[in-house]
């Protein structure tokens, strides 16, 4: 089974497809995933597999682990960070102190890599909170996923771990940024659980494009799988596919990027 399980709470730089040379923060435990949603193309396996022993980082661990890498990083100008990014093993969001997480991070920036960006790789579940909107208000990049508005195909390839979950609600708690976020998409073909789970037809296209229309973001970034996949009866949508997708998202006047 393909698993990632990042340390925490920092790890890399790695380089990003979508952003960069990227220093990774890991608001989870180093030992395992804790996730909101239970992707079946997750990186990081199913939820199940990996259940941490160990608690969720302090804020003051985060603040001082990154705060001793960015000085290192900072003493070699070939090695500053394009972009400090919340992600790794769960959603970020969920740390009871990540607004405060966020400021301590702003802060660190401004005092050692000022040209960085700070992104945030959420999958929108706590956005209905007043905290962590403001919270990604303060954010260069504001990424939240939307792999579709169809509710069957959430429960199939997102599988959210709350019965509360509900997407209708999410595009409406989307719309609150007004503009200020990144629209983030996965595309993909084959099958899970023996399910069709092609999200790149017209049927699935279509609504998705109004929805995005209606939340208004400043861009969209759309995508496919890069590695291998907890479920293996996954399979890449095509450059072309996305490259269709892209523009009739650009056709809107919304700026769009596909990764292949």
């Amino acid at each position: 089974m393909a698993t990632i399980i990042y340390p925490s709470p920092i790890f890399g730089p790695v380089h990003s497809r979508r952003l960069g040379i990227s220093l990774g923060i890991n608001l989870m435990p180093p030992d395992g995933k804790i996730c909101t949603f239970d992707c079946v193309y997750c990186e990081c396996g199913f939820n199940k597999d990996f259940r941490p022993a160990l608690p969720r980082p302090p804020r003051l661990v985060v603040a001082n682990k990154l705060e001793e890498k960015l000085k290192e990083m900072s003493t070699k100008p070939e090695t500053q960070p394009d972009v400090l990014t919340f992600a790794g093993n769960g959603e970020p969001t969920a740390h009871p102190d990540f607004a405060d997480i966020i400021d301590d991070t702003i802060r660190l920036r401004d005092k050692y890599c000022p040209k960085a960006k700070i992104s945030v790789l959420s999958n929108s579940t706590y956005i209905h909170k007043e905290a962590v909107r403001e919270a990604l208000m303060k954010v260069d990049n504001n990424i939240l996923k939307l792999d579709t508005v169809d509710a069957n195909y959430i429960r199939k390839v997102d599988r959210p771990t709350s019965q509360r979950y509900n997407v209708e609600e999410i595009v409406e708690n989307m719309k609150c940024f007004k503009g200020h976020l990144i629209i983030q998409t996965m595309f993909l073909k084959g099958t899970a659980n023996g399910e069709n789970v092609d999200n790149t037809g017209e049927a699935f296209i279509s609504p998705w494009l109004e929805a995005i229309k209606s939340i208004a973001p400043h861009e969209v970034m759309i995508y496919t799988i890069d590695r291998e996949t907890p479920d293996h009866g996954l399979l890449k949508a095509s450059p072309e596919e996305l490259d269709a997708i892209r523009d009739r998202v650009a056709a809107e006047g919304i700026r769009c990027t596909a990764s292949y």
